[in-house]
């Protein structure tokens, strides 16, 4: 004789509790199933936004070494620019026109640096930033508040917003009897 168990159910409403039990747990089984799927979509958008900006990022800055090294030659041409005599009466005629001359290329190299996403920015007057700025000498000056940079020796330089090369700077730093005394350590 079979036992109760094994036998199907053979009333209607055993029928029906059983049939909504199995349709509830599909329900659940199905909810679960469809959570799993949104997250796993959603983890993929994730990674292909991440991929997408990683790619973008290193296209923007792939050539970093090599704004540097451009950036070298800028200053250097800045600092052959600074070494010829200052304009006067009588100069020779090709002093003129050779300082006329390097001051276009200087800016036409700058203006095609800048079309690149290459800027220098003199720090000048602004207040000290030590991610933007080295300070090379600090100055006595009782004009400017202490920590604005006096005098700039070279620019800082960016590439798309980044820090290529931190610009150096003297920075100005109170008077002396504006500081406050040392403190005493021997006691």
């Amino acid at each position: 004789m079979p036992s109760a168990e094994s036998e199907a159910p053979s009333s209607p409403e055993a029928l029906m509790q059983a049939a909504s039990a199995r349709i509830q747990e599909l329900e659940a089984e199905l909810a679960a199933m469809n959570d799993r799927w949104m997250r796993a979509e959603a983890e993929n958008a994730n990674i292909r936004a991440r991929a997408k900006r990683e790619v973008d990022e290193t296209r923007q800055y792939a050539v970093q070494k090599f704004a540097a090294d451009v950036v070298e030659a800028a200053e250097n041409l800045r600092r052959g620019l600074a070494s010829l005599p200052a304009p006067s009466e009588g100069e020779p005629e090709i002093i003129a026109r050779l300082r006329e001359g390097l001051a276009g290329i200087e800016r036409s190299f700058l203006a095609i640096l800048e079309r690149h996403g290459i800027r220098a920015e003199d720090p000048t007057g602004a207040m000290f930033d030590p991610n933007l700025h080295q300070a090379m000498a600090e100055q006595v000056s009782e004009t400017h508040p202490p920590g604005t940079v006096l005098q700039t020796w070279t620019a800082a330089w960016t590439l798309n917003g980044r820090l290529l090369r931190p610009a150096m700077v003297v920075v100005a730093k109170a008077p002396e009897e504006a500081l406050p005394p040392p403190l005493d350590t021997t006691a």
